[in-house]
């Protein structure tokens, strides 16, 4: 997709848009220590000038607000900020430019340029900003940015971050989804060109329930449900007994219609609750996918507490979660505009606290390329959709959700995020497990 501005007052190329002097040129000056000399991407200044790599992507600096920004929040936040406001934009393809600017960052040592190169930068950044005269209070926030209160993880914050996720409306997010509405990772089995993400969706959903062991008349929970795909396919395909708990009063109506649509009341219900205050135990099985994240580090226990809690002896529990290999957390562009107070850790991490809330751990199934194959699919529908996205959210929020999806995808294919399938059981006290000798999934 290019991304390019069609404002009339948007600056027309110099004749001399090279000149050494020009504000792209010396913007270049500052950070190419950080990529080895040599930019990974064009750069183009508000003057018209230009500078980098002819053949690479172009960062378009449209508005002298975009450095204040990113004096006030270097790095990830300051650019995500500048970018979703149309401060700071791209042309050509956003994807290749992530992967430039990654793929470049990995040549260095270690990586990452030392922490002598950064210093030299910023003081020479600051100086290059007062000279350009753009120096000054930082703007305002976007208006897309979470502002949350109280304190983390209570009820009434966590309500809040998953409001501020998924209120945007059910349409919104039917412009991105399958028709099943499965807001996590598929499982790509096929590699025809008539496979879709829909298809992945249903194999994932009939290797959840697989896995679990789901019967006919066996009783189910599915903590943080979503729209529903998983209570609903388990419902209808394998006859479960199903309770599904969300904490988005959008998710719960829109689940609530497709009840009815499907006749599954007797099967299915939807309620407007938050993990803990589940009372009615015990499930034969239990749920939880990609809602993990969103416990946060220090409830996590709590988490899993309550899995345990709620599941019966012999019963089977598959947490689905995203994990990261390198910093903790969801990553400042992700917890201040699309899920504030998400935390993800290295798999091995989960894996214990699972193990330490009393669950055995019997199977860990690694999906991130799977992920890759998934927001790729989102990506597409997305773009597609974009005019219908902008009328109904406006252009930030969809440049939001824009920055999100091409992020993710690259984050997942160069695996600095990963997403698991982990399976456990809650043993008998006299140790028996219930699962069988052999996997049939």
């Amino acid at each position: 997709m290019t991304m390019t501005d069609d404002r009339p007052d948007a600056p027309a190329p110099s004749a001399a848009s090279s000149r050494p002097n020009g504000i792209a040129a010396r913007l270049a000056a500052v950070v190419e220590p950080l990529f080895g000399g040599q930019l990974p991407v064009r750069l183009k200044a508000w003057d018209g000038t230009v500078a980098g790599p002819a053949d690479a992507p172009t960062v378009v600096l449209r508005d002298p607000a975009a450095l204040r920004r990113l004096v006030r929040h270097p790095g990830e936040l300051g650019l995500a900020q500048a970018y979703v406001t149309g401060e700071l934009d791209v042309e050509g393809d956003l994807l290749d430019g992530f992967r430039r600017v990654w793929s470049t960052a990995r040549t260095l040592a270690g990586g990452r340029p030392s922490a002598g190169t950064v210093a030299s930068v910023a003081k020479n950044g600051i100086r290059t900003a007062f000279d350009l005269g753009v120096v000054g209070l930082p703007p305002e926030p976007p208006v897309s940015q979470a502002r949350l209160r109280g304190r983390l993880h209570t009820k009434t914050r966590d309500r809040s971050a998953i409001e501020h996720h998924y209120n945007l409306s059910n349409e919104f997010y039917s412009l991105i989804l399958d028709p099943h509405m499965a807001y996590s990772c598929g499982y790509w089995t096929s590699t025809e060109p008539g496979y879709t993400v829909e298809d992945s969706q249903r194999d994932k959903l009939d290797l959840v329930c697989r896995k679990l062991g789901i019967e006919p008349g066996s009783r189910h929970l599915d903590i943080g449900c979503g729209w529903g795909s998983l209570s609903l396919h388990a419902a209808e395909r394998f006859g479960a007994h199903v309770v599904g708990v969300t904490i988005s009063s959008e998710q719960k109506a829109f689940i609530d219609e497709r009840i009815r649509e499907r006749g599954l009341q007797d099967r299915v219900e939807i309620r407007l609750q938050d993990y803990r205050e589940v009372p009615d135990g015990p499930f034969d099985t239990i749920s939880s996918i990609e809602m993990g994240e969103h416990v946060g580090q220090k409830n996590y226990p709590t988490f899993t507490g309550q899995i345990h809690r709620l599941l019966r002896p012999g019963g089977r529990a598959l947490i689905q979660q995203m994990s990261r290999t390198t910093r903790p957390g969801g990553g400042p562009f992700i917890e201040a505009f699309i899920a504030p107070d998400m935390h993800m850790r290295p798999v091995g991490e989960t894996v214990d606290l699972i193990e330490q809330a009393g669950l055995e751990v019997r199977d860990v199934h690694a999906l991130r390329e799977h992920y890759v194959w998934t927001v790729n699919a989102w990506y597409d529908t997305f773009e597609a959709n974009w005019d219908q996205v902008v009328a109904m959210v406006g252009e930030e929020v969809g440049r939001v959700w824009r920055l999100y999806l091409v992020g993710g995808a690259l984050a997942f294919e160069e695996g600095r995020m990963g997403v698991d399938q982990i399976l456990a059981v809650k043993p008998t006290a006299d140790g028996r497990s219930g699962m069988p000798a052999v996997r049939t999934w």
